[in-house]
Parts: structure tokens; C-alpha cells; sequence
């Protein structure tokens, strides 16, 4: 980065325009500065609207203690983030844009009307009345040998000069939505220290039976318990046709990514009926079924029908089957072995990113002062549930205070 050394404002180029990237310009605006905020795709927010497509999921309502052990080993690092930016402090910022919010059943914080489209354009329409510039369809190229900033758009190639810069751009999942990790490239020469980028809250490989594929796949598991590593939760996934995804899949990502990598394949225990105990379970697979089928009786004594019943059948073999004391274990504890996650483009999130100890506390490369980098492109993830926005959005602050204060301290020396 090249300093300017002209009597115009000092600028402040921000590249993308996810939530991250908008709250890195909301935390510069009102400060003096000429902010610029220039992002690859047509408009902006693409990835935050299309999130937002199922109910938008802005944050989680449990306390912080709980809250922040959902990022895992990174929680240190990102807990002077939200420090600033929590989940409570998040959702009297979206208050202030007009936008109500709730708490779901789940504990979940949605706007009032589920949406992300009306949340996104008040923001927009706040930060432009504040004086951001945003640039649409502009890809950021590097430096030049100059050192400025290098875009290319509709009009060709151009280049310009900032007194600092902040990088949001985000993984490599959803390419289409303009997060293709292409930065990677382009930071890595300048000594920046890059975990490779790995899918996160992603589904998993198994291998179904055609036969099981055909007649189940896209079925949604309702009211299952799921245990890992030591961890058990409840929710829900589905059955897709090369394995299984979904937000309880999800929760357990991490863990059976790393599994995978180190094992070649990472093996979770299912429970089809965690509201029964093992013993009532047994009583009633044990129950004499005369002439009823396995399935008439399954159905009838415990209600498993549909893909539950059909995943029995396929993770067993005919003799376990037809043992009652087996099949009624499998009903508590179905092991299922993933071979692989999903590919990365598939992925709602990424892992892997600049790392930590390449940025100071104010998310400033320590090989390139006055750049800052905020939101998913760092070596950090979470879960869904509003852990992994939240961390963005408070990213993104974190990284505009830490440039206003880069740019204060040139100014005094």
C-alpha cells in the first residue's frame, strides 16, 4: 500500500460488498474519510439475500458464554469482536434500520417477516445517504507495480490509489454468488501466511444403495439425535442423494471434516427415536408380531415408516435385521460412515482462510500495513444457526475500527 500524499480525503477502499464488508463501511462513514466500496458481481449482498431465501437467520439468542464456544478453537481470537458487536448489540443495530426482529422456537433471531431483501436495502440506503460510493461489477485485480488498487469492469482496466484498504471477499462456496477464493492468489506473494480453504456446514458422502437413493433421497429426517466425538444433539437432516445434509449435519462439520482427513472416513451414531428410551424401544421390537411384516410391525409398535424404516433396511444386513435385540440397538445408535464432504461450491461456508497470526488485533496484515481483512475470509467458521453472520458483521467492525485508528495514528506522525 502506497500512502497518498494529496490534500483529498484520505480514502478508504473496501472490497465486498457482503455483510462484512458493508459493516466495515458503516463503522468508516461519518468519519471524514472517502469510502469506496467496490464488489465483483452485479449488485450487492447477493450471497447475504440468497441465506436469507428459507427465513433469515440473523443471529441466536443464547447467552454469550454458550454463543461463543461455536467457534470452536477460534473463540479467542473472535471474542474481542463481539465484544463490540454481539448478538444483542446485532439486533438493536437491525432495530435501527427499522427492521423488527423475533426469537424462533430454536432460539434463532429472524427479522419480523423472515426476509433478507427489506434488512439489505434499508443498510444500502443508509450507508449512500452517509456518502458511501459503491462500485458494482468491478473485479479487484491486485496492485499494480505502482501499488495501486487494480479493478477491472465493463469499461476495462483501472487502477487507483487508498490510504487504506479492507478486504471481505469472502470463502470459496457459492463461486456463482462471487466468493471463488480467487484472493488466494493474490495475497499469498505478498507473504500473507493462508490455510487452504475447506467446505464448512456442508453435507457428507455415503453411498447409498440405488434402491434407497430412488425411493428416499431429499426426505427430511425429523426428531433424530445424532452423536459425534463425544457430543450428542438433536434436530433434524436430509437424505440427499450421494449422503446426507442439513442443519444437524451441519453442527458437525468441523469435526467430521477433520475425522475424514485424518481416517478416510468419520463414522456418527443416529438415533431414529430419541424421545424412547433403549429398554422401551426393546420392549416393543420385541413384542411378538405373528404374521405382520418387519416393516407392518416396526410401523406399528414404534412408528418408523418412510425413510427411517428404509434406512434401517439399507444399514443392515438380513441377519441383523432379524435380530431383535440388533435392530432395536440400531434404532438407538444407526452408524452411519461418511467417506467425504461435499464439494467446497456446494458448501454454505468455508473454512480455512488468511490466518490469525498473519493480522495484528485490529485485523491488519502484518506484512501489509494499512490492508485489513475481515468476514469468512479468514481461517475461522461456526455453525449456522446465526453464529457464522454475527461473526462477519462484528469482522467487519473490527476491521474499520482498526483502519480508522492505522489511519489517526499517520496522521499524528
Amino acid at each position: 500500500m502506497r500512502p497518498s500524499l494529496s490534500d483529498r480525503p484520505r480514502r478508504v477502499v473496501i472490497v465486498g460488498g457482503g455483510p462484512a464488508g458493508l459493516m466495515a463501511a458503516e463503522t468508516l462513514a461519518g468519519h471524514g474519510l472517502q469510502i469506496d466500496l467496490f464488489d465483483a458481481m452485479p449488485s450487492l449482498g447477493r450471497k447475504f439475500l440468497l441465506a436469507g431465501v428459507g427465513g433469515m437467520n440473523i443471529t441466536h439468542s443464547e447467552p454469550l458464554a454458550p454463543f461463543l464456544s461455536r467457534y470452536a478453537e477460534r473463540a479467542e481470537q473472535i471474542a474481542p469482536w463481539l465484544d463490540g458487536l454481539g448478538p444483542e448489540q446485532l439486533r438493536y443495530w437491525i432495530h435501527g434500520l427499522g427492521i423488527d426482529t423475533f426469537v424462533g422456537s430454536s432460539g434463532r433471531v429472524f427479522p419480523t417477516d423472515m426476509k433478507a431483501a427489506p434488512l439489505l436495502r434499508a443498510w444500502l440506503h443508509r450507508l449512500r445517504e452517509a456518502g458511501v460510493q459503491c462500485h458494482v461489477r468491478q473485479r479487484w485485480l491486485g496492485w499494480d507495480e505502482a501499488g495501486r488498487l487494480r479493478f477491472a469492469g465493463p469499461d476495462g482496466e483501472h487502477s487507483l490509489e487508498a490510504d487504506a484498504l479492507i478486504l471481505a471477499l469472502g470463502g470459496a462456496s457459492w463461486s456463482r454468488l462471487g466468493s471463488d477464493g480467487a484472493w488466494v492468489a493474490l495475497l499469498r506473494p505478498h507473504g500473507v501466511d493462508i490455510a487452504e480453504l475447506e467446505p464448512a456446514n456442508c453435507g457428507f458422502d455415503i453411498g447409498w444403495s440405488e434402491h434407497f437413493r430412488a425411493r428416499h433421497a431429499g426426505a427430511p429426517l425429523k426428531t433424530v439425535a445424532v452423536e459425534f466425538a463425544g457430543e450428542r444433539r438433536r434436530g433434524e437432516f436430509v437424505v440427499s442423494a450421494s449422503g446426507v445434509e442439513g442443519s444437524l449435519i451441519y453442527a458437525f462439520s468441523a469435526r467430521l471434516r477433520k475425522a475424514i482427513t485424518q481416517q478416510g472416513s468419520a463414522t456418527l451414531l443416529l438415533d431414529l427415536l430419541p424421545d424412547r428410551t433403549a429398554e422401551k424401544v426393546y420392549a416393543e421390537v420385541s413384542h411378538p408380531r405373528g404374521s405382520r411384516s418387519w416393516s407392518s410391525h416396526l410401523q406399528s409398535r414404534l412408528g418408523l415408516t418412510g425413510v427411517k424404516a428404509g434406512l434401517l433396511r439399507e444399514c443392515l444386513d438380513k441377519e441383523a435385521f432379524n435380530d431383535s435385540k440388533r435392530l432395536a440397538a440400531a434404532i438407538k445408535a444407526l452408524p452411519l460412515t461418511l467417506h467425504a464432504p461435499r464439494p467446497i461450491d456446494e458448501a454454505i461456508s468455508s473454512a480455512g482462510g488468511v490466518r490469525f497470526e498473519a493480522l495484528d488485533s485490529h485485523l491488519m496484515l502484518k506484512t501489509m500495513p494499512g490492508v485489513f481483512c475481515a468476514g469468512e475470509m479468514l481461517d475461522w467458521e461456526a455453525p449456522t444457526g446465526g453464529y457464522l453472520l454475527t461473526a462477519c458483521f462484528a469482522s467487519g467492525r473490527m476491521a474499520g475500527l482498526g483502519a480508522l485508528d492505522w489511519l489517526s495514528q499517520r496522521e499524528e506522525k
